[in-house]
């Protein structure tokens, strides 16, 4: 981990941080991600700590998550099924398979999508090879609840196809239990995750959530797959995320919100509550990271409720942004200081209630920035430096032909446990 240049450390971090991990050597983390970006390092931070909480939006409308939106109303799953996927055991050969057959998705080709579903849910498809009856018989069970579900929509046809059975098993579960929290609980013990990994939406809820943007020029754009990679028309194929497969905004972002969808009053904001175990964790973890991704649709839908960006503020530990390696639809033209603008107006609320604003500096927010080598986002230390910020770092990184330069995930990890050892021996550095 090589530093821009030589400046003092300062990570504002403390020997007493009440950490939850008192009967583990582990550091704890808390991370904000979408489904995407951070997944590639997953499995690389398994081998430092699986003491994380990881928090998750639940405002995707996009690819299959949007077909069970639109049938069955109810929040966006296709994040937090991915983040479970990720975090799931893979040490048996039944473990495997489990991951494996919630792993699967469906043909696009909508009739063979449709005849493979009926496959899975009747027990008939090779992918139940190797899963024994008890997982076969809980994870049929909601398949099967999912199926009825839709049966009961007769009014709406259900289309299969490129569907998640990660995805369907979720819903099913969420519907049953009236709970996503529940839902969430029988996915982790069915895939066997840590029981020291959560992972957290964001907002708790069994409610359909829409994701607004207003750009400065005064455009309001509903929904989340609108604002970060609009399509053509109704279309269930995977979303296209590379960065020269849409248009960049024709005005930058100026904030995120929720909105209303149901009634006549469709651009009516609302407000939903955090996850108070978000809350919780938050005042208690070793390290809190603002992880890459879509900056205002991946990360900031998590940063906007009322209280997070209270309890952030208030803690003394190291707050590590992981900045992208490359521009986006939503960051054309962002310097490393735009980034830390953005994710400080969504914690202080800047643009929102104006009697639910702060007025945090950015350095009460961040105090470190990880940086992928060679990356296309300007590092402009003096702004930084104007911010608060004098710990920007450089990690290796690797570049992939569609994403563009990332994060190599064993140097990543390692820059994060030399920045937690370095606080831990320091005490309390300021």
């Amino acid at each position: 981990m090589a530093p821009f240049r030589n400046s003092t450390h300062h990570c504002h971090c403390s020997s007493s941080s009440g950490s939850t991990n008192s009967v583990s050597t582990q550091p704890s983390l808390l991370v904000f991600s979408g489904g995407t970006a951070f997944n590639g390092v997953v499995e690389e931070l398994k081998k430092l700590t699986t003491h994380v909480a990881h928090v998750l939006p639940v405002s995707d409308d996009g690819g299959s998550t949007a077909e069970i939106v639109r049938v069955l109303g109810g929040p966006a799953v296709g994040d937090i099924r991915s983040r479970c996927l990720r975090l799931s055991d893979q040490s048996t050969a039944e473990a495997l398979a489990v991951r494996t057959l919630l792993g699967h998705r469906l043909p696009l080709d909508a009739q063979k999508a449709k005849s493979e579903w009926y496959d899975i849910v009747e027990g008939n498809h090779s992918l139940w090879t190797g899963v024994s009856k008890p997982y076969r018989e809980t994870i049929r069970t909601f398949l099967a609840y999912f199926q009825d579900q839709i049966l009961r929509r007769s009014d709406e046809l259900f289309c299969f196809s490129n569907g998640s059975i990660g995805n369907f098993f979720f819903a099913g579960a969420r519907i049953f239990f009236q709970s996503l929290d529940a839902a969430i609980f029988l996915f982790s013990r069915v895939s066997e995750i840590p029981r020291e990994s959560l992972v957290l939406p964001v907002i708790s809820t069994n409610d359909r959530l829409t994701l607004g943007c207003e750009l400065w020029d005064g455009t309001i754009i509903r929904g989340q797959n609108e604002i970060s990679h609009p399509s053509t028309g109704r279309s269930m194929e995977p979303v296209n995320k590379s960065n020269s497969s849409v248009p960049t905004l024709h005005s930058r972002i100026k904030r995120v919100f929720y909105m209303s969808s149901e009634g006549s009053n469709l651009l009516h904001e609302v407000f939903p509550s955090v996850n108070p175990i978000v809350v919780e964790q938050l005042k208690s973890v070793d390290c809190v990271v603002f992880a890459m991704g879509s900056l205002f649709t991946s990360i900031c839908p998590s940063l906007v409720l009322l209280g997070i960006g209270e309890t952030i503020s208030s803690r003394s530990c190291p707050k590590v942004l992981l900045l992208n390696g490359t521009h986006d639809r939503e960051t054309s033209g962002f310097t490393a200081s735009c980034f830390v603008t953005a994710i400080t107006d969504a914690l202080n609320r800047t643009y929102g209630d104006p009697h639910n604003c702060l007025k945090n500096p950015p350095s009460q927010y961040i105090n470190t920035i990880l940086v992928p080598k060679d990356g296309r986002i300007p590092i402009d230390m003096d702004d930084l430096a104007a911010q608060g910020i004098f710990h920007v770092a450089t990690v290796d990184s690797v570049h992939d032909p569609t994403a563009g330069v990332l994060f190599d995930p064993k140097s990543l990890i390692q820059s994060l446990s030399n920045l937690l050892t370095g606080c831990k021996h320091e005490g309390e550095c300021q």
